[in-house]
C-alpha cells in the first residue's frame, strides 16, 4: 500500500490524514514539536498512521504533503524528497509569515518557493483553496452534478496527474492551471480562493484573477 509523509499536523495535515487512512493509505506524520506531541492524533487515525519527525516523514513517503506555515518552508527537509512528487498546500498569510517581497510584488508563487527549495523534487499545488472542515465532507462521486472543483499546478505531468487522482478519491473534480508560474491564481485573496465552486466556475475565477 501507498505511504504518505506528511510534513505539518495542522488544521489542512489531519484533514488529509483522516482522509488518506480511510482510504486505505499508510501515513507518517510529523510536525515541528516532535512525534511524542502527536500520540493523541496517532491514535485517532488508527493503525494505518505513524508519527515521525519531518525528515523521517519525508523519507517513508512513496510522496509527501507539505502543509506548514509559509515562513517555515526552508526547513522542509530536501534530501529526502529527491525524485519525489511534493504535494504543496501551503498559503501566504503576511500577518504570520512577515511580509515576503517577491510575493506581493507577483515575482513568485508560493509553490514556486517551495519548489525552488525542492530542486529535485516535483512540486504540485492541491488543497490549498479548500478549508479544512469541507476537505473530508463536501466530496461527490464522479460525475455527480454540481460536483465540487479544485485546481491544481505543476511542472511536472506525472505530478499533476497524481493530484488529480487524489481529489477524484476525495470527491472532487480538478482543474489544472497548468505550470507553477500559473499557481497564483488559486492563492489567497483571489477569486477561486475558499469558496465552493464546480468544474465551469472554477474555470471562470480563475480567469477573473488579477496578479
Amino acid at each position: 500500500m501507498t505511504t504518505v509523509g506528511i510534513i505539518g499536523a495542522g488544521h489542512i495535515g489531519t484533514a488529509l490524514a483522516q482522509g488518506l487512512t480511510a482510504r486505505g493509505y499508510d501515513v507518517v506524520i510529523s510536525n515541528s514539536r516532535g512525534p511524542e506531541t502527536l500520540s493523541d492524533l496517532v491514535a485517532e487515525l488508527g493503525p494505518k498512521a505513524r508519527a515521525a519527525t519531518p525528515e523521517e516523514a519525508a523519507a517513508a513517503g512513496d510522496f509527501a504533503i507539505v502543509t506548514v506555515p509559509l515562513k517555515a518552508y526552508q526547513e522542509v527537509p530536501v534530501a529526502p524528497l529527491a525524485g519525489k512528487i511534493v504535494l504543496d498546500t501551503n498559503n501566504y498569510y503576511w500577518e504570520r509569515d512577515g511580509r515576503m517581497p517577491e510575493l506581493e510584488e507577483g515575482r513568485a508563487t508560493t509553490s514556486g518557493l517551495l519548489q525552488e527549495h525542492l530542486p529535485e523534487s516535483k512540486v504540485v499545488k492541491a488543497f490549498n483553496h479548500i478549508q479544512s472542515g469541507d476537505i473530508n465532507t463536501d466530496g461527490a462521486p464522479a460525475g455527480s452534478d454540481d460536483r465540487r472543483a479544485l485546481a491544481t499546478a505543476s511542472d511536472f505531468p506525472e505530478a499533476t496527474a497524481l493530484a488529480t487522482s487524489i481529489y477524484d478519491e476525495f470527491g472532487f473534480d480538478t482543474v489544472d492551471v497548468g505550470p507553477l508560474a500559473e499557481s497564483w491564481r488559486v492563492e489567497r485573496d483571489r477569486p477561486a480562493y475558499v469558496v465552493r465552486q464546480n468544474r465551469d466556475e472554477l474555470i471562470g475565477n480563475l480567469a477573473r484573477a488579477e496578479r
